[in-house]
């Protein structure tokens, strides 16, 4: 294994994964035929699937799960706190017993593009795609683009945007 790549033996790794240099793996689970890029981080309970793409500099954290062929773009942050805090109300460091994981899912063949932010509690549909820089709030639908700072809606995946085809959590 090449020196620059730290994958602890906790790491679940399915045949035919790529590796480049200076990654960091412990605890996760990575699905046949994935291609990690440099300077990528992936913290224990995450999972990534088959066939999937994760380019350089992107951070996965604990609590998500990414489906198969799905496309992480480079420098992707994924969140899994919303409030966070280094220190209790007391002023105490806090610790694990402190925090909660709070989970965020990315469905097969959806696309996330370069420096997007992608908030906890979340769900991005299969197929959609989510443009470079988009900050996610919210639900994706399935097949939708969403861009922007907070990200919205930019397409629905089924024609012209009808509010009426968008579920009440999404945008």
């Amino acid at each position: 294994m090449d020196p620059t790549q730290i994958v602890t033996s906790d790491v679940k790794l399915a045949p035919d994964v790529k590796l480049y240099g200076f990654v960091n793996l412990y605890g996760c689970s990575i699905g046949e035929g994935t291609r990690i890029g440099a300077f990528v981080e992936v913290q224990k309970n995450a999972v990534v699937g088959r066939n999937c793409k994760i380019q350089s500099h992107t951070f996965i954290c604990e609590g998500v799960t990414i489906e198969d062929e799905v496309m992480i773009g480079h420098g992707v942050m994924f969140i899994n706190d919303r409030y966070p805090r280094a220190a209790n109300p007391d002023g105490s460091l806090k610790t694990a017993e402190d925090w909660g994981c709070i989970p965020t899912v990315v469905r097969r063949g959806a696309s996330i593009g370069s420096n997007a932010t992608i908030l906890c509690g979340i769900e991005i549909g299969a197929g959609a795609l989510v443009g470079a820089g988009a900050v996610v709030t919210k639900n994706v639908p399935a097949n939708a683009v969403v861009a922007g700072n907070p990200a919205r809606l930019i397409h629905s995946g089924n024609g012209l945007l009808k509010t009426s085809t968008v579920r009440a959590d999404c945008f």
